[in-house]
């Protein structure tokens, strides 16, 4: 206890340089602007921006990332309750009561139960990952390449099962990522695969095009294609204020909240939906029966207050995978993967002792940035409504323009430009076709680690398969996967059943 103490006061140290606070401000803000227009959420201004890994020291790059990351979850509040515009899927539960609350005139209050909420279960569980981050990395450790490729297959089932509608269309998504992955040389005996001739594709494609290409690009020429113009209006600022019966009702939600959020964002189920519905649906069962009416119609503040704080608790709580087991669960944290990877470091448990300086300066900077977003969240709410008035075209042309110089600075290669558009096109017949992207950045990233570690596996039992079943741990990661991909379908089956009858 006392080491992670004394490893967490050293953060401090490192996270407090002049410089470092900086980037974690001008991450918050700009995390906080991101999360506020709606339609951009923190993985394409995290990929937007991985290009200045290049040129920027890895602690102030990570703690930058991070600002833009939990930031945006608090932006997204703003238009939710505003203009029931979610600007992230983490805020669709919110828009639900706090839209309600906004046109009853009791904007000010929705705010503020979000921001604190936000605050509150961001700040309970960032004690969480520094208390348990480290224990899970010192178990990790123990693991062998059986434990660590059945570990990384049901990364790739959760992220592709869990994210998006159909488990198919993950599934086919996931492969594409594969395929990806797989161009350049091989890790073992240096033939080049899939590289068509091309030397520009000897060193694989950059995680940087694939992930700019899929989320920025992407999204500017699918609301060019597809979106129309939409008008909006917009509710009336009150005062950001809460009564004594408001903060009565939000601190057990609060609380609830973050009970819900904090194990969603340790295991690799991807996405911070189903716990913001699961509090959303909890606060609805608890609530008493007066409070209980003004769900749906006048808007009730647990209904804003827990899903608000699940969703910080997740999105905090991600880093343990992440940190611990180089596990993305969510969009941003796979680019956060990637930026890693641009530094020639790999997250996993060996990155407490190879590079603790970094993850603890890290860690340390999320205290700081849940202040600072507090600060920026509260007082300046009326300045971040101010940027829903950028026009929509210029917007998006900025972004264009911001992720093609980006992409080109990094090897100065009209190459690299074509791919990020050919990548961008296929975006955008993903979105179109209902595919979600995740699953191809995390085949990307995870699955040459993974193809290393089968490879390894394999030959630790000298070449049989059955390593995978003879040792407890991939055992038991074995059964979870197949509950995985079994369970959902057998519910479904069972809930169609209980309908028809």
């Amino acid at each position: 206890m006392m080491d992670t103490v004394n490893a967490l006061m050293q953060g401090f140290a490192a996270a407090i340089t002049v410089s470092n606070l900086l980037w974690c401000f001008v991450g918050c803000a700009l995390g906080t602007a991101v999360g506020v227009l709606p339609g951009i959420g923190p993985a394409v201004a995290v990929a937007m921006l991985l290009p200045i890994t290049a040129k920027v020291d890895i602690t102030a790059s990570m703690i930058f990332f991070s600002g833009i990351y939990y930031g945006a979850m608090y932006g997204g509040s703003t238009t939710s309750i505003l203009l029931n515009t979610p600007g992230e899927t983490a805020s669709m539960v919110t828009a639900m009561e706090g839209n309600k609350m906004a046109k009853s005139g009791r904007a000010g209050a929705a705010l503020a139960t979000a921001a604190i909420g936000s605050f509150v279960a961001g700040t309970i569980a960032t004690v969480i990952v520094t208390l348990f981050a480290p224990w899970v990395a010192e178990f990790a450790v123990k693991l062998g390449p059986p434990e660590y490729f059945m570990l990384m297959v049901l990364a790739f089932t959760t992220v592709s099962a869990v994210l998006g509608k159909s488990t198919l269309r993950g599934i086919t998504a996931l492969f594409l990522g594969l395929a990806i992955g797989c161009i350049g040389l091989d890790q073992i005996s240096g033939q080049p695969r899939y590289t068509m001739g091309k030397a520009e594709l000897m060193d694989g494609i950059e995680i940087v095009l694939v992930a700019v290409g899929l989320f920025a690009v992407a999204e500017v020429l699918y609301a060019a294609l597809f979106e129309g113009r939409v008008v909006e209006s917009q509710n009336k600022m009150s005062k950001v204020y809460m009564s004594g019966r408001d903060w009565r009702r939000s601190v057990p939600a609060w609380l609830r909240g973050t009970a819900i959020g904090t194990p969603f964002g340790c295991i690799p189920a991807g996405g911070t939906e189903i716990p913001t519905f699961l509090s959303y649906a909890t606060e609805k069962k608890l609530a008493k029966p007066e409070d209980r009416e003004e769900f749906g119609k006048s808007g009730a503040i647990e209904g804003v207050a827990g899903p608000e704080a699940a969703n910080n608790a997740t999105v905090t709580a991600a880093l343990i995978p992440l940190l611990t087991l180089g596990i993305p669960t969510s969009n941003t944290t796979a680019i956060l993967l990637g930026a890693f990877q641009n530094y020639g470091i790999q997250p996993g448990p060996q990155l407490f002792t190879t590079s603790a300086a970094l993850v603890w300066a890290l860690i340390a900077s999320l205290y700081i940035g849940n202040v600072m977003l507090l600060i920026l969240n509260l007082p300046m709410v009326g300045l971040w409504v101010k940027l829903l008035k950028i026009p929509k075209p210029q917007l998006y042309a900025g972004i264009l323009i911001f992720a093609t110089v980006g992409a080109y600075g990094m090897r100065q290669s009209a190459f690299d430009l074509v791919l990020l558009y050919g990548i961008g096109v296929l975006g955008v017949l993903m979105r179109r076709f209902d595919f979600p992207t995740a699953p191809v950045v995390v085949g990307m990233i995870l699955g040459p680690l993974a193809e290393a570690q089968l490879r390894n596996a394999v030959s630790i039992g000298e070449g049989s398969f059955t390593v995978f079943l003879e040792r407890p741990m991939s055992l038991t990661l074995l059964v979870v996967i197949l509950l995985v991909l079994i369970l959902p379908r057998l519910l479904k089956r069972r809930a169609a059943r209980l309908a028809a009858g």
